[in-house]
């Protein structure tokens, strides 16, 4: 115990020296791993608050992330650098604003208790706003001030905030009538601004997701979104200032013109210091007590950031005023701190050198003496068991005196390793919540597991602390990211665009020309507008827009039907029968598999244990229970078979290794099926690494193998020695013998012929059968098929390794070269695409002289498959950097060390392709770059505006599984059920044709022949003279109004309907009258399903209603129901039923018939019963 007091107050001492220090200290032994522990003593024990500087924004977010935990009342503020490169044509990304905006803004308050501010060495090299710009430019908001709704827009817009229809990301603002939303620098949430005039009335937060209210906030301060500033001075400034930089002709460039008429340019804070009347650095931010820490490795990293600023300088004044609207950079000592400048603050202040390495004490010297973790790297190299050895280490050095801590990242995996470790050696570490608890539980003499998101360990003379990934190598993290949900974002995706193909379910596919007001009466009534072959138009009033739904995107070369045509209800008819029998065949294999019996495999604990921890990722949920679920099927006794849907890089792969492993060791032999040389290829790969030291052996089979090892993979399959063989449709050759087959995997299924799809059935009999794809399936489709076959979906992305950073620019050769160059300097490779096989040659001779230093490859489709793929490999085995091609690198390839996609023409693509083709990048450590380049000086349409933002906005989403499904029809759904399932959507759409599918499958389960009656087919027509629409000056943006009409149609009972009008009236305050309509009517239609109603015709003196087919459930308690209303309602011979009432106005009318047909699916209800 005596030397854990003398640490301690070793360290009081060497605090107490630093704290007191006039000059520059070196702060040696100090391990990366205990910097945050060291920097929250620090904080607690300054006057001022601490600083830290960091090499690089990694280094600032981990001790950021960690600080907290060794001190919890510790206010950790991180100031990033901009996330772009210096004279770059991209602005930094509103987060990255708003987060810098932010710290300075809470630098300039007071503080309440210890304060720790993380920066790093890009930031400090950087200039700043002035801290008075910074008080003069935030704004109080509070009820009952009075703001009129111009200024605000125009606060809102000098301050950077960018107007769009749906607020989902930081540093955007929407206006709806007399609601603003704006989603605030510094909040995690939205905030809601609702005003009675000009008068604020409350402010609420809301959750972007989801769109509704979360709770109420007294007052805000509304910080800038921006950096650049764009108030009357500013712009007179940077106008002034620009002429004189740059002469007078520079008068016509595109910032100059955009500055001058108060637009935003992407790229403008480049030239910040013209808006500015001067610019600080982040040292005039703090104060005189404050105490500064660099990291050694910032000093190098510093020299480093100055000699690309100049490069980049250099680069760009090559180019500069040779075109109209070139590029005119500044001088790097406007925006940046020269070497002098930075070394005359060093010398200026105290700044201590925080240093890994120990140094003996001397005047300018204090040691902490912490030493880097134990490292288990060797033992992970031998292939020695690493729990062992990590247990006896640890309970050696407790037995010691010192205290042994083990850091986790998770509460799972804490659990997870103090249960191996306790297996391996006893005691099992204990489990501790919080540092305090941890330090005094290890004092007791036992090792201690505690939740700590720390990546490297540290030691000292009283102190042994080893890091989850010091033990199992590298780990990524997850770092915990607000949720952003894709529901909103969706709908308004799905909602159609003018000029897609719908189809209707009784006249088929026509074209869709957008909403239209049509007079019923005296009222406007919204109706969507069709049109079909000839010309003819078709109007559907919204509330039945449920007969409509989406063909899909591949729509080329589709003929619209004539309305009124026999072609739609024949096909329509004909495909019915096909599906039928898709349905039965699908439950007869599933009948005859439930009657087989397979192998009982169940995972051993302890090797399965350490098997699960060589995957360095946090499972996701999605994907544990998809592990599970394999799991459990393995041990049922039964043949598997199960499908793992989930986009690529999901992580389907690992549900395969582990199913692999645990069949494999119960002595099974597993066969891996993939329907490409290079996939195959990436999969032996991927197996080989991680069963090392495992008695397995592994064995590979395509055409790519040299003969010699192809015969004595075969011949170990024979005779039982090769447990795991991975390989193309080769393994399906007759020549193929398995000893003991137990489990085929299969993946990318929808990618293999007829032929070799046949031959997997046979091999399927009473074998455990898993097969992979990344083709989502959609969700109500899921639900029919539960029980025919298993199926598990991972939609979570897997941890978010480094969002890519997604630019959204015009083509710039030198930001490209750039780029390129970049990838190519840290040893990665790129991808450029380009829409069609017409843009290659232009790109090509581009790269030629622009990029000389790159060797470059191009495939695309109108390649033979074999020249592709051997093209293909040569990328994936580096001898090339860049691979240029058409949309062929969407397929399933995954090639870690390609970090940068540049896609040419990004305004060509749909936006589940660009998703798609921007999720092929960063599967690495490494930051990824996605550059969505469009034609210069072009305009772009709306829609592929629009696109582009979400996509450039969409930095995080996993959203990529919902988008699929959005998108499947993009790629065709990848057949749950036989090949001729993309001829049959061709038909009818994707939309229908799904829905007709899950009928079949529902009607076949029922044992019903027939298909039981069509879901919904009925949308009864509603004719009444009241107004019924939501307004365009209540909910300005067609997509959103679509996707509510659709929403309010698809709502399955009066909650649903409930529900959304209450989030109408959150997000778009209260409902006008003809909105309240549409509400009541979509109600009324739901009652008049019900009671089979087809028709409803109300006029000026009475209304009638016509039933489906004439029927009517229990006629009897029809005319019991007539009978009581003495004479208001008569039925008249033709079964139609006669409202004798006028009803006089709109209101009356919609109350009238909200009563009528409650009365009617009354007693339709009791019937049903």
């Amino acid at each position: 115990m005596a030397r854990g007091a003398i640490f301690v107050a070793r360290i009081m001492a060497d605090l107490n020296k630093i704290l007191s220090a006039n000059t520059s200290l070196t702060l040696a032994g100090l391990a990366r791993g205990a910097q945050p522990l060291v920097l929250a003593d620090l904080a607690r024990a300054a006057k001022g608050r601490a600083v830290f500087i960091a090499p690089d924004e990694a280094a600032m977010q981990a001790v950021a992330d960690t600080a907290a935990f060794f001190a919890p009342e510790l206010d950790v503020i991180t100031f990033p650098g901009w996330d772009c490169l210096p004279y770059d044509r991209a602005s930094p990304a509103l987060s990255v604003s708003a987060r810098r905006l932010a710290a300075l803004y809470r630098l300039q308050g007071k503080r309440e208790g210890p304060q720790l501010l993380v920066t790093t060495i890009n930031a400090v090299l950087q200039r700043a706003l002035t801290p008075f710009r910074i008080r003069e430019s935030v704004r109080l908001l509070k009820p009952g001030m009075e703001i009129g709704r111009e200024s605000l827009i125009g606060l809102l817009q000098r301050q950077g905030y960018s107007r769009t229809d749906t607020v989902v990301d930081a540093g955007e603002y929407a206006v709806r009538g007399s609601i603003f939303d704006i989603f605030p620098s510094g909040l995690e949430v939205g905030l809601r601004l609702d005003f009675f005039g000009d008068e604020l009335e409350t402010l609420r937060l809301f959750d972007p997701n989801t769109q509704r209210s979360i709770d109420t906030r007294e007052q805000h301060l509304l910080l800038p979104a921006s950096e650049a500033l764009l108030d009357d001075e500013s712009v007179k400034r940077f106008r002034s200032r620009y002429r004189e930089l740059f002469g007078a002709n520079a008068t016509s460039d595109p910032l100059y013109q955009a500055v001058s008429d108060g637009r935003r340019l992407t790229g403008m804070e480049h030239w910040l210091p013209l808006f500015e009347d001067r610019m600080v650095t982040l040292f005039d931010h703090l104060g005189d007590d404050d105490l500064i820490v660099i990291d050694s490795a910032a000093q190098g990293a510093a020299d480093e950031r100055l000699g690309d600023i100049a490069d980049y300088f250099a680069a760009r004044t090559d180019t500069a005023g040779k075109a109209a609207g070139s590029y005119r950079p500044l001088k790097p000592d406007a925006l940046y701190l020269t070497k002098e400048e930075l070394t005359a603050q060093q010398t200026g202040q105290p700044i201590h050198r925080a240093d890994i390495f120990t140094q003996p004490d001397t005047g300018t010297v204090v040691d902490f003496g912490f030493s880097s973790g134990r490292d288990f790297a060797p033992e992970r190299a031998r292939g020695d068991n690493v729990y062992e050895a990590a247990a006896r280490y640890l309970n050696g050095q407790a037995a010691q005196g010192r205290k042994a801590i083990i850091a986790c990242y998770s509460a799972g995996s804490r659990a997870r390793i103090a249960a191996i470790l306790g297996e391996a050696v006893k005691p099992a570490p204990v489990e501790a919540e919080t540092w305090q608890e941890a330090l005094g539980l290890a004092a007791k003499g036992t090792p201690v597991a505690l939740v700590l998101p720390l990546d490297n360990g540290f030691s000292n003379a009283g102190l042994e602390l080893i890091t989850e990934q010091d033990l199992l190598g590298d780990r990524l993290v997850r770092r915990k990211k607000r949720k952003k949900s894709a529901d909103a974002f969706m709908a308004e995706l799905a909602a159609l665009t003018p000029g897609d193909l719908v189809v209707h379910m009784d006249h088929g596919i026509g074209r869709y020309e957008g909403l239209q007001s049509i007079p019923v009466g005296q009222s406007p009534h919204d109706c969507v507008m069709l049109t079909y072959a000839g010309g003819d138009k078709l109007y559907i009033p919204v509330e039945n827009i449920d007969v409509l739904s989406r063909y899909g995107s591949d729509s080329e070369l589709v003929a619209l039907d004539r309305l009124g045509g026999e072609g739609w209800q024949r096909r329509k008819a004909r495909l019915k029968e096909r599906i039928r029998e898709i349905a039965h065949e699908l439950l007869r294999t599933a009948a005859q598999r439930a009657l087989r019996q397979a192998p009982v495999l169940a995972p051993e604990q302890a090797s399965y244990g350490q098997f699960t921890d060589r995957f360095p990722w946090a499972e996701t949920e999605d994907q544990e229970r998809a592990i599970e679920d394999v799991l459990e099927d393995l041990s049922a006794g039964r043949p598997m078979d199960r499908l793992v849907c989930g986009d690529v890089g999901f992580g389907k792969t690992e549900v395969a290794l582990r199913a692999a492993f645990v069949a494999a060791m119960a002595g099974q032999q597993v066969a891996v099926v993939a329907p490409t040389t290079l996939l195959a290829r990436q999969h032996y790969s991927n197996f080989v690494e991680r069963f090392g030291g495992f008695p397995l052996n592994i064995g590979r089979l395509s055409r790519l193998v040299p003969a010699k090892e192809a015969t004595a993979t075969r011949d170990g399959l024979a005779d039982g020695t090769v447990d795991i063989v991975i390989g193309t449709h080769a393994i399906l050759s007759k020549s193929v013998k398995f000893k003991r087959l137990g489990l085929v995997v299969v993946d990318e299924e929808q990618r293999f012929g007829v032929n070799h799809k046949e031959a997997l059935k046979q091999l399927r009999n009473n074998v455990h059968v898993l097969t992979l794809t990344a083709t989502p399936i959609p969700r109500t489709l899921q639900m029919a098929m539960s029980g025919l076959r298993e199926l598990s979906t991972i939609q979570t992305p897997p941890v978010d390794r480094l969002a890519v950073r997604t630019y959204v620019m015009e083509w710039d050769n030198m930001v490209m070269r750039e780029a390129l160059l970049r990838e190519h300097h840290r040893g990665g490779q790129s991808f450029i695409v380009v829409p069609r096989i017409a843009d290659m040659e232009e790109i090509e001779k581009w790269l030629r002289d622009t990029v000389p230093e790159i060797r470059f490859v191009t495939a695309h489709g109108q390649m033979g498959a074999t020249e592709v793929e051997e093209r293909m490999s040569a990328f994936y085995e580096k001898k090339y950097e860049v691979l240029l091609s058409t949309t062929i690198v969407e397929s399933g390839l995954d090639i870690p060390s390609a970090n940068t996609i540049i896609i040419h023409r990004a305004d060509r693509f749909g936006l589940a392709q660009l998703y798609q083709l921007r999720g092929r990048v960063g599967r690495s450590k490494l930051r990824a770059y996605a550059y969505l380049t469009t034609p210069a000086d072009t305009q772009l349409s709306e829609v592929a505006e629009k696109r582009l933002k979400v996509l450039g906005d969409l930095d995080s989403l996993g959203a990529g599984f919902q988008l699929a499904s959005h998108d499947l029809d993009i790629r065709g759904a990848g057949n749950l059920l036989g090949d001729e399932q993309s001829g049959h959507i061709r038909e009818v759409g994707f939309e229908l044709y799904q829905s007709m599918l899950e009928d079949a499958i529902l009607a076949a389960k029922a044992g019903d022949m027939g298909i039981a009656k069509e879901r919904s087919a009925l949308s009864p027509q509603i004719t009444v003279d009241a107004p019924i629409m939501i307004p365009e000056d209540y909910v300005p943006d067609l997509a959103v109004r679509m996707a509510l009409y659709r929403r309010l149609n698809d709502a399955e009972d009066s909650h649903e309907i409930e529900a959304i009008s209450a989030e109408m009236i959150d997000r778009f305050g209260p409902l006008p009258a003809p909105t309240t309509n549409l509400v009541k009517l979509i109600q009324i239609k739901q009652q008049a399903i019900v009671a089979n109603i087809a028709k409803i015709d109300v006029g000026a003196k009475g209304t009638l209603v016509s039933f489906h087919n004439d029927e009517f459930i229990d006629p009897a308690g029809l005319i019991a129901y007539t009978e009581r209303l003495n004479g208001a309602v008569k039925l008249r011979p033709d079964s139609k039923l006669v409202v004798n009432r006028a009803w006089g106005d709109p209101k009356a009318r919609l109350n009238g018939l909200l009563q009528l047909t409650k009365g009617l699916s009354t007693i339709a209800k009791k019937a049903k019963r």
